[in-house]
């Protein structure tokens, strides 16, 4: 799965939980999903939970704890996918 691919469809499950439309429109990989697109912590574990079941992987809690930019949960979708 490209990038973009994974950036397209992470966009696409955080838009319901964005409190900030500045910060998705200008959604990049150093978008803060705190910060920049207002997420708060409770609708974060939402997001965790919409992405595990998109991407069909399971996040644990060292990496839900290092997911803070969307660049880093983009890392850690790379991670979990089957490689091949």
């Amino acid at each position: 799965m490209s990038e973009k691919e994974i950036l397209t469809r992470l966009k696409k499950i955080v838009e319901p939980y964005v409190q900030s439309l500045e910060g998705l429109q200008n959604f990049k990989e150093e978008t803060d999903f705190l910060n920049d697109l207002q997420i708060n912590s409770a609708n974060l574990v939402d997001v965790i939970l919409d992405v595990e079941d998109e991407f069909n992987i399971e996040i644990d809690n060292d990496s839900m704890e290092g997911m803070l930019t969307v660049g880093d949960a983009k890392a850690i979708i790379q991670r979990k996918l089957p490689q091949g």
